[in-house]
């Protein structure tokens, strides 16, 4: 996901990938980061120890860099049919 926004937009994407072990440290929690898996744009924190939503993501960067956000992705079938 994070390469195709970075083509889409004029960003600078940087992934840092550590151990679990590492995450549950009391030195990482002293450093006030979010918990992993995360997703930060600049100080916001988009998303925090759970699955990553790509469109999220796309607003946050949008509003970022000032400008509209994407039109939100159409329901399949499936989700009109539960309501999501």
């Amino acid at each position: 996901m994070m390469p195709r926004l970075g083509e889409k937009y004029d960003i600078e994407i940087q992934t840092t990938s550590k151990p679990i072990a590492e995450y549950q440290t009391d030195e990482y929690f002293e450093q006030d980061l979010p918990l992993a898996p995360a997703v930060m744009v600049e100080d916001e924190i988009v998303a925090e120890g759970c699955a990553v939503d790509q469109y999220e993501v796309e607003k946050a960067l949008c509003r970022h860099l000032g400008i509209e956000p994407p039109e939100p992705p159409k329901k399949g079938l499936l989700g009109r049919l539960l309501g999501r």
